[in-house]
């Protein structure tokens, strides 16, 4: 059985910094592209970054460039999010997700949902001003 558990949520003031963490079991996470998403209150679910088996991230929203940071960890099955210089506008339950389509271990040109089949229950990220 496949298991997603993100952490390191929490509330920090604007131009602060937060690391999330995701670890996943029951799967051999080293075949898989690993994802960042995050769904503010009203808002539909969106992509933030994301990154491939071997370690490469092709691909980022523009509302996160130069400020986040994937990164992941193989030998732990641990995947990571560093957030720095944080805005108000962060604020969101933040999901982590395993690929779901072929090919597993890439990110495609654009990060959508529908592509991640295996998801944790999300971290909750708040950015006070």
């Amino acid at each position: 059985q496949v298991q997603v558990v993100e952490s390191g949520g929490g509330l920090v003031q604007a131009g602060g910094s937060l690391r999330l963490s995701c670890t996943a079991s029951g799967l051999t996470f080293n075949n898989y592209a690993m994802g960042w998403f995050r769904q503010a209150p009203g808002k539909e679910r969106e992509g933030v970054i994301c990154i491939n088996w071997n370690g490469g991230f092709p691909y980022y929203a523009d509302s996160v460039k130069g400020r986040f940071t994937i990164s992941r960890d193989n030998s732990k099955n641990t995947l990571y999010l560093q957030m720095n210089s944080l805005k108000p506008e962060d604020t969101a339950m933040y999901y982590c997700a395993a690929r779901g389509v072929s090919p597993l271990g890439y990110c495609s040109g654009s990060l959508v949902d529908r592509q991640f089949g295996y998801w944790g229950q999300g971290t909750q990220v708040t950015v006070t001003s």
